[in-house]
């Protein structure tokens, strides 16, 4: 079973292609035959694109043209043509499985895309503008490139569908659950990848442990997850609440936007903007996104910088403490994205403040660039693992098992 995924981001569109055997899915993430990726730059009408395949072959082109959904056709066209070829033609696809951010109440399972599901895709879109948009760009432009070729939606609030109401349901008025307003959560399929590779790491049952998963990345969330269950999140009704992220601010008293609103002529827009965009690590240290740069610019002597990392490890730490709590105990802290696997200091200074419980991270094994391996001491209470999280494989294996069904 051929097998192509697309991971639609507000300005990159990543895919993948995977042959599978039919009988089994196999116990190893296996390497894709191709990989594809569209960067839309700064500059109006213009993408990178990004090609390589499993032999070594590759390709790197910029294209011009404000039409997103004409550059992704072109990438996905160097499957069956020129170097980059795979395939014969693109009608020995499969299936083609999409990364959608925000299923809402409507889809809490895998589906597979019709008029009605793309439509709730639109629908949402209000709630994950950033995303939604760009993952209807994307089935559309495979509609456009294969044709009638089956498609799946792969949801990210999906795996946090398992939310207790209270800790789903938000404190206002009774209306707003009526109306859709609650916590769905994000980041699920890494979540639910992570747990599951924990479980296979450490040779244990999934429904056995009690797991806290921490996707670092520019974006950044935690799970508490039980009997392979996410019974708790930190992202909320969409991906701007909880932690301090990249450039995103996280959870904030509510009442600094009201008064935002009526004292300093701030718009809806420019609050969003501000929230969104300049805040977070971003907008306190004045340098960057990026905690490698963060941490470049505190060896300066950048006060500024320094007070963003103490603030984004302090929000981390209450962050697990609240995790923590929901489930009552803890086997597994896995990190996992960007920043949980390439940051040894972020790992060391987010473990530091749980040593009462007996969790202690091995300073060593710590530094050496661990893969989805156990930094943990041999005594430490917890296990602690650094987790490389495969959100495409997931979502080919959710494509696997859905047409097997």
């Amino acid at each position: 079973m051929k097998i192509l995924v697309l991971n639609a981001g507000s300005s990159s569109q990543k895919s993948c292609l995977y042959e599978i055997a039919d009988e089994a899915l196999p116990k190893e993430v296996p390497q894709p035959l191709w990989e594809g990726k569209v960067n839309w730059t700064q500059d109006r009408g213009v993408a990178e694109i990004e090609v390589k395949t499993a032999t070594g072959a590759t390709l790197h082109e910029s294209i011009y043209g404000d039409s997103r959904r004409a550059h992704v056709a072109y990438m996905l066209y160097t499957l069956s043509r020129g170097a980059t070829k795979v395939i014969g033609q693109l009608s020995e696809i499969d299936v083609v499985g999409h990364r959608v951010v925000h299923g809402g109440q409507d889809y809490r399972q895998p589906a597979i895309i019709t008029e009605d599901v793309k439509k709730a895709i639109a629908r949402w879109s209000n709630l994950a503008p950033a995303h939604n948009p760009a993952a209807l760009e994307g089935i559309e432009a495979i509609q456009q490139s294969l044709g009638e070729v089956t498609q799946v939606a792969v949801f990210d609030t999906g795996f946090h569908a398992t939310l207790p109401d209270a800790a789903a349901i938000y404190p206002g008025p009774y209306e707003w659950i009526e109306q859709g307003i609650r916590r769905y959560g994000f980041h699920g399929i890494s979540h639910q990848y992570c747990s599951r590779r924990a479980a296979d790491i450490l040779g244990r049952d999934l429904a056995s442990l009690q797991l806290i998963t921490c996707h670092l990345g520019n974006g950044c969330s935690l799970a508490a997850i039980k009997d392979g269950r996410s019974i708790d999140t930190t992202m909320g009704f969409t991906p701007l609440e909880g932690l301090m992220m990249g450039s995103r601010s996280g959870s904030v008293d509510p009442a600094i936007l009201i008064y935002l609103l009526r004292y300093a002529n701030y718009s809806a827009e420019s609050l969003d903007y501000m929230l969104n965009k300049a805040s977070g690590l971003r907008g306190i240290s004045g340098v960057s996104s990026d905690v490698p740069k963060v941490m470049e610019a505190i060896a300066q002597g950048n006060c500024r910088a320094k007070l963003a990392l103490d603030m984004y490890v302090h929000r981390l730490q209450s962050g697990i403490g609240a995790m923590l709590a929901s489930l009552r105990g803890l086997d597994v802290l896995v990190f996992a994205a960007g920043v949980g696997e390439h940051s040894p200091e972020i790992r060391q200074a987010a473990c530091e403040a749980f040593e009462f419980l007996g969790l202690k991270i091995d300073s060593q094994k710590n530094q050496q660039q661990p893969i989805d391996e156990d930094i943990a001491t041999p005594d430490s209470t917890v296990r602690i693992l650094v987790i490389h999280t495969q959100e495409d494989w997931a979502i080919a294996q959710q494509c696997w098992h859905l047409l097997k069904r």
